[in-house]
Order: C-alpha cells, then structure tokens, then sequence
C-alpha cells in the first residue's frame, strides 16, 4: 500500500481515538454519514485526499528520487487554464497524477467562489514541509524533494508558489484573460506537438512510402489489365482497387505509428458503421453498383446503349455515375444504382446488327422476280455485310399490296445503321422501278347499292346521287 493511502486511513481513525467512548449506533450513525458523503460529494473526497497528502509527506523526505512511471518527469499547476508553475513527482505518485489531483482541488476551490481568499504558508515545525492552504483547505504540500527538485529550501520554494498562486488566484480583466489563456493552450499543444513529433514525422514518412507504393501498383495493375484485359473500364477498375488496398495498409500503420490501437478504432467504426450506413445508403449503394458494373462489364466505354429512357453513347464509368450522351448531344449522369437495376440494350456489343425495310408490290407483279431484284439491289449497297445472308420474306398480304420485309445486316453504330439502311430503300425504289414492277399506293374500293355500275377515270367526278335502284361499284 502506498504512502498515500496509509496516511489516508491514519487520517480518518484520528476520531477513533478522541471518541472511543462512542456506542455501536453512534458508530453506525458516523459509518453511514461517511458513505453518503464519499458518495454525494466528491470535492470532499479530493479534500481528505489532499489532506492525506499533507499528512503523509514528512516521511517523504527520506525517500528516494521519484522515478515517473510515465513519460512527464514534471506537470503543470493550471490555474484558470493558465499554467503557474510545474512540480514534480513523488515516491508512489508521478508528476502528472500529482498535478491533476491539485488541479482538480484548485478548480472546486474557483468553482465555489470568485475570490476565495489569499493563500497562506503553513510550514511544518520540523520544516521539512508546509502546506498551502486557502480558506482552511489544504491546496498543496512543498516538500524536500520538490526543494532539492528546484534548488531551493521548502520555505523559500513554498512562499513563491502562494504568490504566483494568489496573482492566479486574482481575477483578471477579459482581455488579459483570454490572452493567457490562448498562452496556456498554445503552449501546451507547442509541448504536445514536441513530445509526438518522433510519432508524426514517422506517420508521415510511412504515408509517403504509402503513397509511392500506392502509385506504383496502380500503374502495375493498369498496365497488367491493359495486357490482359484490354478494355478501359475494367483498366480503371484494377488500378483503382490496388491503389485503394495499398492505402488501407498504409493507414493502418500509421495510425498504429500514432498511437492508435487498430483494435479500438475498429470497436469505435464498429459503432458507428449502422448510423453511416443509414445515413449514407445510396451513396454507398451507386458506389458498389459502379464497381459491379466495371467488374461485369455489360457495356464498355464508347458503346451505344439504351438505359431506361436514354438512348446514347457511354463516355464515362465511375464508381459513383455513369456518363451518357444522348444522340442530339446532351449529357445525362446516370447513378449507378439505377443503371445496375435497369434494363440494358448494349447496340454495339455486336460488330453488325440487322436493319429491315419494308415495300409493297403489286398483286398482279411477279414476286419471285421482285424478290431477285430486291435481293440483287441490297447486295450492291455499300455498307451491307456480305458475311450475312438478305432476306426477302413475305410479310403481309395487305389490301391494296403485297408487303415484302427485307433483311439485312449493317454496321452496329447508330451513324452507319441509319445511312445504310437509307441506302437500301433507295436502292430498292429505283431497281423495282427499272424493273417495271408496281409498288401501287392503297386502293379503297367503294359500293353503291341500288344504282347503277359506274366506271370512273380518275379524272371523272365522284357522283353524287343515284340515277336508277341497281348497284355500282367505285374504284378509286
């Protein structure tokens, strides 16, 4: 048990002693006042505490040099968020547990009052220690290893203390105020940034190496995928997550370099990784829907697609969007997550794709020679791929013509289907012509019942009444 808390129970059976006339239910009583107040009221607690230190440090003096069981060999005395003075540690007590216990007595001491009182010296007969006390409160304990500490006897080292404690103590105007107080707090990160510079310059160092090998193996993975793979976005894809996993190392050892434990930095992303989650769920969702797209790759940089409602070219995959533009020039960024849950017609995964037309011919023209002509006409287009057969099928037997759907294959790209099958309606027009096969418009034929047959050219009037009750037929 240390110093400290041995004096500590010599301090509390000191009424032991004075009261040993006390029966058992006064003992009681006293028992249970003591326990309501260490637990309802902690500046007491820090009070006997302190006082116990008071107490216990005489025999202090015959201790040996205090080695810090920390990295801080001496601590601030914070007053108001200014530091006043440091001290050091003890035999059982490092200089930073010290400090924050004294710190803790002088805050409750400013807290109760503005201007508690001037803080006086009362030194120990022998002199060997003296405390410093403010309104009957025991603040602190100078004692011979805090003299030996900084040159000096206790008294002498225990009346400079009180005074720059008391000029703390003494409230001061608001801009002298916050201006020690900017004082302390730069001072104190300025010591903190010196005590984990070794930490920082290292964190640095391993981000840098990070990052080369980082760009390193996204060049290695893009070039891998280029020979391998040859398509754009899956390029992109590989490189990005080998730049991406190269960082994640990276981060983790630096962030051990500075102390971090990666045990407790997964507890804590663990936390919170439901509320990111819900609060980031779309954005999450089109990122993982970009890196599925890129990995299944239903269509790749430069083909013509249809997604949904938007017809055009693919200029751009990212794990966020996808770039499209449309036909008439405009630009649409699609989300992933849409285009991943969207029906997809990809025009040019094929090199070729078949066209179709359609043309109507006489009933009275000879079809087997209407459908050499047009086969022969398709054949010469330029543009049609000669790989593919022509198809002339009879589609339909319409009421004024015989329909013939003709099929062939062209160019998959928008610009080529169109020319091409331009080319062919065209061509088909003037070689039915040629061959003096008739592509008749519609004939409607109309009856008159109870009149008589009339035969009209079509330059003779329509009649517009009936001369007898026969029946005539009209064939415009």
């Amino acid at each position: 048990m240390s110093a400290q808390k041995q004096y500590f129970f010599v301090g509390i059976r000191a009424p032991r002693v004075r009261n040993q006339k006390l029966s058992r239910s006064g003992w009681a009583i006293a028992l249970g006042i003591g326990l309501s107040l260490s637990i309802w009221t902690p500046v007491v607690a820090q009070e006997a505490a302190i006082e116990s230190e008071a107490i216990a440090q005489p025999n202090a003096e015959s201790a040996a040099p205090a080695e810090s069981t920390g990295d801080v060999y001496f601590a601030d005395i914070i007053v108001r968020g200014r530091p006043i003075f440091q001290i050091g540690g003890l035999t059982d007590l490092n200089a930073s547990a010290r400090a924050a216990l004294i710190n803790r007595r002088i805050a409750s001491i400013l807290s109760n009052t503005e201007q508690p009182g001037v803080i006086e010296v009362q030194p120990d007969a022998s002199g060997d220690w003296a405390t410093l006390r403010v309104n009957n409160r025991v603040i602190m304990t100078v004692t011979q290893q805090d003299a030996d500490d900084f040159g000096s006897s206790v008294e002498e080292l225990a009346n400079r203390w009180v005074e720059e404690l008391n000029e703390a103590f003494d409230k001061p105007p608001i801009a002298v105020d916050v201006a020690q107080r900017l004082n302390g707090t730069v001072r104190q990160l300025s010591r903190d940034a010196i005590d984990k510079l070794p930490a920082i310059i290292g964190a640095l160092i391993v981000a840098l190496v990070t990052w080369g090998i980082a760009s390193g193996v996204r060049y290695a993975a893009f070039t891998w995928a280029k020979q391998t793979e040859g398509d754009r976005s899956t390029e992109v894809l590989v490189g990005r997550l080998g730049y991406g996993i190269v960082w994640v190392f990276g981060a983790i050892v630096a962030l051990g370099i500075l102390g971090l434990e990666f045990g407790a930095l997964l507890g804590a992303f663990g936390l919170t990784s439901v509320a990111i989650g819900f609060s980031l769920k779309d954005v999450l969702s089109n990122y993982i829907s970009g890196v599925v797209l890129l990995a299944a790759r239903p269509f790749r940089l430069g083909d013509q697609v249809v997604i949904d409602s938007f017809e055009g070219t693919i200029k751009q995959i990212q794990l966020r969007a996808t770039t499209l533009q449309t036909y008439d020039g405009r630009t649409v960024y699609i989300p992933n997550q849409e285009v991943f849950q969207a029906s997809i017609t990809n025009n040019t995964a094929s090199p070729h794709r078949r066209s179709s037309i359609m043309v109507g011919v006489d009933y009275d023209a000879d079809l087997t020679k209407a459908k050499q002509v047009i086969h022969e006409a398709v054949q010469n287009v330029k543009g049609v791929s000669s790989d593919s057969p022509i198809d002339v099928l009879v589609q339909e037997l319409a009421a004024s013509t015989v329909n013939l759907e003709v099929r062939f294959w062209v160019n998959s790209t928008r610009y080529a289907f169109l020319e091409t099958t331009s080319e062919v309606a065209h061509a088909v027009k003037l070689a039915l012509q040629h061959a003096d096969v008739e592509m008749p418009t519609e004939i409607y034929t109309l009856q008159f019942r109870n009149s008589a047959s009339l035969e009209l050219n079509s330059s003779d009037p329509l009649p517009i009444a009936a001369q007898n009750d026969g029946q005539s037929s009209l064939s415009t």
